[in-house]
Protein backbone atom coordinates (compact mmCIF):
# COMPACT_ATOMS: atom_id res chain seq x y z
CA UNK A 1 0.00 0.00 0.00
CA UNK A 2 0.81 3.83 -0.64
CA UNK A 3 1.19 6.54 1.50
CA UNK A 4 0.48 9.90 0.44
CA UNK A 5 1.30 13.36 1.91
CA UNK A 6 -0.14 16.16 0.48
CA UNK A 7 1.49 19.83 0.53
CA UNK A 8 1.08 23.60 -1.43
CA UNK A 9 -1.96 24.72 -0.48
CA UNK A 10 -3.02 28.24 0.80
CA UNK A 11 -4.70 31.47 -0.02
CA UNK A 12 -4.58 33.43 -2.91
CA UNK A 13 -7.08 35.73 -5.03
CA UNK A 14 -8.98 34.64 -7.84
CA UNK A 15 -7.15 34.57 -11.25
CA UNK A 16 -3.53 33.73 -9.01
CA UNK A 17 -1.57 29.98 -9.14
CA UNK A 18 -0.82 27.20 -6.79
CA UNK A 19 1.26 24.02 -7.23
CA UNK A 20 0.23 21.17 -5.00
CA UNK A 21 2.65 18.34 -4.29
CA UNK A 22 2.16 14.51 -3.38
CA UNK A 23 4.92 12.60 -1.76
CA UNK A 24 4.61 9.04 -2.21
CA UNK A 25 6.24 6.17 -0.30
CA UNK A 26 5.40 2.48 0.01
CA UNK A 27 6.20 0.95 -3.52
CA UNK A 28 4.71 2.25 -6.53
CA UNK A 29 3.81 0.35 -9.49
CA UNK A 30 4.48 1.43 -12.83
CA UNK A 31 0.73 0.85 -14.01
CA UNK A 32 -0.45 2.91 -10.95
CA UNK A 33 -2.94 5.65 -11.69
CA UNK A 34 -2.20 8.47 -9.29
CA UNK A 35 -5.42 10.98 -9.39
CA UNK A 36 -6.45 14.11 -7.51
CA UNK A 37 -10.04 14.81 -6.41
CA UNK A 38 -10.94 17.48 -4.69
CA UNK A 39 -14.31 18.19 -1.89
CA UNK A 40 -15.92 21.70 -0.91
CA UNK A 41 -17.99 21.92 1.96
CA UNK A 42 -21.52 19.89 1.71
CA UNK A 43 -20.19 18.69 -1.53
CA UNK A 44 -19.15 15.55 -2.54
CA UNK A 45 -15.28 14.93 -3.51
CA UNK A 46 -14.94 15.09 -6.91
CA UNK A 47 -12.16 13.82 -9.43
CA UNK A 48 -10.20 16.93 -11.05
CA UNK A 49 -7.16 14.45 -12.46
CA UNK A 50 -5.25 11.24 -13.35
CA UNK A 51 -2.24 10.03 -14.20
CA UNK A 52 -0.26 7.14 -14.72
CA UNK A 53 2.52 6.53 -12.77
CA UNK A 54 4.50 5.50 -15.98
CA UNK A 55 3.50 8.90 -17.82
CA UNK A 56 0.84 9.19 -20.82
CA UNK A 57 -1.87 11.09 -21.55
CA UNK A 58 -3.34 12.43 -18.67
CA UNK A 59 -7.08 12.98 -18.31
CA UNK A 60 -8.71 15.86 -16.52
CA UNK A 61 -12.51 17.14 -14.97
CA UNK A 62 -13.93 19.75 -17.54
CA UNK A 63 -14.17 22.16 -15.31
CA UNK A 64 -10.46 22.42 -14.76
CA UNK A 65 -9.29 21.50 -18.33
CA UNK A 66 -7.05 24.21 -19.77
CA UNK A 67 -6.15 25.55 -16.06
CA UNK A 68 -4.59 22.72 -14.16
CA UNK A 69 -1.67 20.36 -15.10
CA UNK A 70 -0.99 17.04 -13.32
CA UNK A 71 2.08 15.57 -13.56
CA UNK A 72 4.95 13.10 -11.75
CA UNK A 73 8.99 13.34 -11.07
CA UNK A 74 9.89 9.43 -10.55
CA UNK A 75 12.73 10.23 -9.16
CA UNK A 76 11.40 12.03 -6.14
CA UNK A 77 8.30 9.95 -6.19
CA UNK A 78 5.95 12.93 -5.94
CA UNK A 79 3.25 13.72 -8.38
CA UNK A 80 1.90 17.41 -8.76
CA UNK A 81 -0.93 19.38 -9.33
CA UNK A 82 -0.15 23.12 -10.69
CA UNK A 83 -3.13 25.04 -11.08
CA UNK A 84 -3.52 27.81 -12.85
CA UNK A 85 -6.06 30.87 -13.29
CA UNK A 86 -7.95 29.91 -10.07
CA UNK A 87 -11.57 30.43 -9.62
CA UNK A 88 -13.44 31.08 -5.99
CA UNK A 89 -15.26 27.86 -7.37
CA UNK A 90 -12.09 26.09 -6.78
CA UNK A 91 -11.96 26.10 -3.38
CA UNK A 92 -12.05 22.72 -2.03
CA UNK A 93 -10.00 20.35 0.12
CA UNK A 94 -7.53 18.54 -2.07
CA UNK A 95 -6.71 15.13 -2.02
CA UNK A 96 -3.95 13.00 -3.66
CA UNK A 97 -5.15 9.21 -4.40
CA UNK A 98 -3.09 6.08 -6.14
CA UNK A 99 -5.49 3.13 -7.29
CA UNK A 100 -4.47 0.29 -9.17
CA UNK A 101 -6.52 -1.69 -12.08
CA UNK A 102 -8.50 0.75 -13.22
CA UNK A 103 -7.97 4.08 -15.39
CA UNK A 104 -11.31 5.65 -13.32
CA UNK A 105 -13.06 9.07 -11.97
CA UNK A 106 -14.35 7.26 -9.23
CA UNK A 107 -13.06 7.87 -5.89
CA UNK A 108 -14.01 4.33 -5.24
CA UNK A 109 -11.59 3.22 -7.50
CA UNK A 110 -8.76 4.52 -5.27
CA UNK A 111 -7.46 3.05 -2.39
CA UNK A 112 -4.63 5.30 -1.07
CA UNK A 113 -5.35 8.49 -0.24
CA UNK A 114 -3.55 11.65 1.21
CA UNK A 115 -4.69 13.57 4.19
CA UNK A 116 -5.89 16.38 2.39
CA UNK A 117 -5.00 20.32 2.01
CA UNK A 118 -6.81 22.74 1.71
CA UNK A 119 -7.06 25.82 -1.36
CA UNK A 120 -9.03 28.84 -1.16
CA UNK A 121 -9.64 31.24 -3.65
CA UNK A 122 -10.76 34.85 -2.99
CA UNK A 123 -13.15 36.71 -5.03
Amino acid sequence: QVQLVESGGGLVQAGGSLRLSCAASGGILSRDIMAWFRQAPGKERDFVARLMWSGGSPAYADSVKGRFTISRDNVKNTVYLQMNSLKPEDTAVYYCAAGRGQWSSSSRAYQSWGQGTQVTVSS
